[in-house]
Formats: structure tokens, sequence, C-alpha cells
């Protein structure tokens, strides 16, 4: 089932050229080449202080089993908002053009977020989320700078899957955000698809026909862009719960290690090489994964430099001191909100990662 959103309609009205000779005066110039990072953030747990209704979230309210007050709040929120607007600056000051989200209660929460980075680290942010049937009330969100992208259409995919017991997964939607991602002069279509797939709850064989259904509702979404755009640009990314290297991804996404591996109209795995490196996006029993994905479509990986358009560039973990332990038997993992029920005043579990795009000038 497609959700699409109701309150998101003036958005969409938006003049594509808007503001170009502002932007062109703030155009990061990297060696004759511009660029622009898309980043996958997830969130643990971003949950505000008062219950949604219909919603699970009685564990993060302030007589909740976190004892989640406005103070745990507001620190969450500060920072998830810094570590969001450092994206993307090794490369550019300005940070990323969109991020895409995980484990979030509310859009409400997005703009605490978003209004966060823009007064403190003038950052341009604006959220998107549609609410999707989650049995723990988180959804998937879409932040974008902007200057840098512009929203077109905004869709949302509901995930039909059942348990090994039959038992119906009720999980987040899958979100797609079309527009155009901007720079010099010369706005160009890209879509992105955020995810959070089915967990591993009962263990990862016998929950990995939910992932594996998951995989195919992205195929189906990727199909239907391809039929009205067989050049189409598109970005998969999210939590998926899996590695790479798992069915799933694998076998039916059929996203590649290798650049030579993908066929016309076939995926990149942006994040695979990484960890054969032992380089993962979260720990687990003293052993890294890298559920946190991002997946290109063909066109955009073999996009010429010489043709003038956006094309892939490389990727990256974002695995910062700052978000990092730095002590004890847990030093070198992510600096979590809390841990065992204790609050830690960390940021998350999972380290966001990212890709670069860039463009001739």
């Amino acid at each position: 089932m497609k959700h699409t959103m109701k309150y998101f309609v003036a958005a969409l009205v938006m003049t594509v050229a808007v503001t170009m000779k502002a932007q062109e005066a703030t155009e990061e110039n990297h060696g004759g080449q511009y660029l622009r990072c898309i980043a996958f953030y997830n969130l643990e747990n971003l949950f505000d202080t008062i219950h949604d209704e219909g919603k699970n979230d009685y564990e993060y309210l302030p007589d909740g089993g976190m004892k989640w007050t406005s103070y745990k709040y507001e620190n969450k929120v500060k920072n998830m908002a810094y570590a969001v607007s450092q994206l993307g600056t090794d490369y550019d000051p300005r940070g990323a053009a969109c991020v895409g989200v995980a484990e979030v209660e509310n859009i409400g929460c997005l703009y605490d977020l978003c209004a966060e980075a823009n007064s403190k680290y003038g950052r341009r942010l604006k959220p998107i989320l549609i609410e999707g049937p989650d049995r723990r009330g988180v959804d998937v969100g879409f932040l974008y700078d902007t200057i840098l992208f512009k929203p077109s259409k905004v869709n949302g995919y509901e995930l039909k899957a059942h348990y090994a017991d039959g038992g119906v997964i009720k999980t987040r939607l899958q979100l797609c955000v079309s527009g155009y991602l901007m720079g010099d002069g010369k706005p160009e279509k890209i879509h992105v698809i955020v995810n959070h797939w089915p967990s591993r709850y009962g263990g990862e064989l016998s929950s990995r026909p939910g992932r594996d259904t998951a995989a195919m509702l992205v195929k189906s979404i990727c199909d239907s862009i391809y039929l009205k755009e067989p050049k189409a640009k598109i970005v998969v990314m999210g939590d998926l719960n899996d590695d790479p290297f798992n069915h799933s991804c694998k076998d039916v996404l059929k996203a590649r290690k290798y650049r030579e591996e993908v066929e016309p109209q076939g995926y990149f795995n942006t994040m695979w090489q990484m960890l054969d490196r032992g380089i993962g996006s979260l720990a687990y029993n003293g052993s890294w994964n890298l559920f946190d994905q991002i997946i290109i479509s063909e066109p955009l990986m073999n996009e010429k430099l010489e043709s003038g358009k956006w094309t892939y560039w490389k990727a990256q973990i974002f695995n910062k001191p700052f978000l990092t332990v730095q002590e004890g038997k847990d030093k070198g993992t992510p600096l979590r909100t809390t841990k065992g029920g204790v609050w830690q005043n960390g940021y998350g579990d999972h380290y966001p990662t990212m890709i670069y795009l860039i463009r001739k000038k």
C-alpha cells in the first residue's frame, strides 16, 4: 500500500531554480568539481516525552522504564543535531544535502532536531516523515538542506510481511523522496528510498523472510521508477538489519560488491568492501556488522564525470571520536543514548553512513 503526504503539498510547488544566484555564490569547488553528501543515520529511539495515541511509546515517558524526562529528551535532540550537522563536513562545510533517518517517533521530533541544527550550527534543514504501522511507533524520515535539495514527490510504501509463525509484521514504511539535487545552476533529479527493515527478533534465520520481503518491496519501487526513467539515479539507504552479504541484499535486491559486477539498471552496494576491511556501523557481542547500508543504481554509479552530471565518488562510515566510547570494555564502539537501561547521554548505537557525489564544473 502506498501512502502520500497530506501536509507536504505546498512544498511541492517550490520552484526548482529558486535562489540559484545565492547558491552559486556559496558553491564549494573541489579541484574543478562540485560535491554533495547524502547520508543515513539511525537515531536510536528519538522519542519525545508525550504519549502518542495508538503508539507503544510507554517506555519513553517520564514514568516509563527509561524515565524519559524533558531533560533527557532535550539532551538527546542536542546530541543528534550536532551529529547530523557534522555529516559530510570532511569535504563540504555546508554538510549533507540530505539525510535519511530511522527510529523517530514523529515529525515533531524531527522539527526539534532541525531547529537545533539550524540555530546552533547554521544548517538549513527541513524534515519529512509519514507515519507508519510500526508496533513500537517509530518511523523513518528524511532531512534536507533547503538550498541543496528540492523535494518534488514523497511516497510511503507499506511492507506486507509475516513472521515464521504467521503473525503480521508491523514495521516501518519505506519512504521514497524524489527531488532535485542542486548544483551550479543545474538541478538533477534523484530518488532516495529510506528503509528500516524488520529486526532479527527471534533469530537471523527465522526472521529472514521479513527482510527478504522488504528487499522485494525496494526492488518493486525501483522497477517502477525505472519504467518511467530508464536512467534513474536511485539511492537506497537504511538500517537493513542485514549485512551486505546476507540473502536479502545479495540475492533478492542483487546489490553487488564490485562495480564491474553491476548490470544495467542493477545495484552497487557502496558499503560491502568496507565490511571486508573490518569496518562496521554497529557492534554486537564483540564483532562488527554493517546494517546501515547505502546502495546506488547503476546509472548513478556509471555516470561519466565528463557529462557534467552527478556521479558516485566514494562512501564513508562516520565513526568520529565524539560518537565513540573512549574507555572501558566498550571502547571503540558507538556511544549510545542508553545501555542496559542506564542513560549514557550519548548519540546512538549505530554510526552514520554516507556517500559523496561529484560533478564536473
